[in-house]
């Protein structure tokens, strides 16, 4: 047990590194992700929900909260039509050639698309959070780490 406790500040320092590493992945993939599906919503160049001086200057929607609040406009008028999918159908089988069943599905579509950015965008703040906190673990497990070396330093010279 005492071999162990002697050599205690290595695996402390080890810890550091690890959490030191992991934290960094986890802030990159976060940040990545996050540019990146901005940038995919760019693309699709949805304006739901945004004003008409914005739309102008050339932006969409591009963010979770954005994505948030022109999904539920879509909900919202997806709901006008029939509250609920069944209630659509009325027990009969999804009519291609029926525009407002088309209507309506296309506004599943985009709705869950904003969605899924939405949560996105949230699992990417997650990662981002998480690498935060490992950076700060691997820090107090550095600093423990080399107070445990130079206590364990000190004794060895006694």
């Amino acid at each position: 047990m005492s071999w162990i406790m002697d050599k205690l500040w290595a695996l402390v320092l080890v810890l550091a590194v690890i959490s030191l590493v992991l934290g960094a992945v986890f802030i990159v993939q976060g940040a990545t992700k996050s540019a990146w599906m901005s940038e995919a919503m760019r693309v699709e160049q949805v304006t739901l929900g945004l004003s008409n001086e914005s739309i102008a200057d050339g932006n969409f929607i591009d963010s979770a909260a954005e994505a948030q609040k022109a999904a539920d406009t879509i909900r919202e008028h997806r709901r006008n039509i029939a509250p609920t999918y069944n209630d659509l159908l009325g027990g009969a089988k999804f009519n291609v050639s029926d525009p407002v069943q088309l209507t309506y599905a296309q506004a599943m579509n985009m709705e869950n698309y904003l969605y899924l950015a939405v949560l996105g965008f949230g699992v990417a703040q997650m990662a981002l959070g998480a690498g935060v906190f490992m950076l700060v673990v691997a820090a107090a497990l550095g600093l423990v780490g080399i107070a445990l070396y130079k206590r364990d330093k000190k004794v060895a010279l006694s």
